[in-house]
């Protein structure tokens, strides 16, 4: 399906292209200044600290729908092995092949294009299969650390989780935002919870993966009027679903990299998070999430934590 004049229209009022300069590569995360990160390290109070990756295993999230994104395959290539001869100090190693969007990850800013382009206005045959992502690869995210900020949009609907095919809108953010009694900051990360990844953590991956709540077309120009760094969410598709309009497959995507330069996470388990925050009544954390530095990567694993 060709991309419809709504999307276009939206596409213009969030473009991010040249706000940082031509040569910039990391988009919005430019937003995370040195004075944002002194800020929210004022949100720790307890020093409590909530991990919020699932777990890297061969039973992961993948269904394998996504041709090439295998779960985890971990393999022992030694056990015990006493290197430099009988009686020494015996080592372990083990490797890992995988998808670097199998788990809880970051999406890259070359990991979608359309019309030709990436962010910035580069060329989408930038990325090649030997080269990588020339512009904008993961690498380049070279440390993310901000305030985060949980949108715990299901809590504040009065749900434990939202109904399958429900559309995130701004007004959901909003009453999100309320609950959290604060306003999202320039430099912020937001985390969107949905509640969706308890059919995963049930044993229930095909429910997990489809159909499946998400972020509407209508929520990019939300974090772009806030000046957001960084936006994630418990789903495996991160957008809604099916998607609102038929046959319109990943808008939101396109129009958070490849527009606005904002990098988005999937598969990050909140529930834990929501609980916490619940607790103590506060919805504000220092959020360590710095991505594995893999050159010209078009995304990659990451273990985010929360400290409170």
């Amino acid at each position: 399906m060709t991309l419809p004049p709504e999307f276009h229209d939206i596409a213009k009022r969030i473009n991010n292209w040249g706000r940082w300069g031509e040569a910039d590569e990391i988009g919005t995360l430019n937003l995370i200044t040195d004075e944002v990160v002194r800020s929210a390290a004022a949100a720790i109070r307890s020093g409590r600290r909530i991990p919020l990756a699932v777990p890297l295993q061969q039973d992961g999230v993948q269904t394998g729908v996504i041709p090439g994104r295998v779960n985890p395959l971990h393999t022992m290539i030694a056990v015990n092995l006493e290197i430099f001869g009988p009686d020494t100090v015996a080592t372990s190693d083990d490797a890992v092949t995988m998808g670097l969007q199998a788990g809880t990850h970051w999406d890259g800013l070359p990991h979608v294009s359309h019309s030709g382009r990436i962010y910035n206005g580069r060329p989408a045959d930038s990325v090649t299969p030997h080269g990588r992502a020339a512009f904008s690869g993961i690498d380049k995210a070279r440390h993310i650390v901000s305030r985060g900020v949980l949108l715990d949009v299901a809590r504040a609907r009065g749900l434990d989780r939202l109904p399958e095919g429900h559309a995130v809108t701004p007004e959901d953010l909003d009453a999100a935002e309320a609950l959290a009694k604060t306003t999202v900051r320039p430099g912020d990360i937001a985390l969107v919870r949905t509640g969706q990844i308890q059919r995963y953590l049930a044993g229930e991956k095909e429910a997990y993966a489809f159909p499946s709540p998400g972020l509407s077309l209508r929520t990019p120009e939300w974090f772009h009027a806030r000046d957001v760094a960084a936006v994630a969410n418990d789903t495996l598709t991160f957008e809604i679903f099916p998607p609102e309009i038929e046959n319109l497959w990943m808008p939101v995507h396109a129009l958070d990299l490849v527009e606005m330069g904002m990098q988005q996470g999937q598969n990050w388990n909140l529930e834990e998070l929501s609980q916490v925050c619940a607790e103590e009544g506060r919805y504000t954390f220092l959020l360590s999430a710095t991505p594995e530095p893999f050159v010209g990567g078009a995304g990659s694993p990451v273990a985010p934590v929360a400290i409170l």
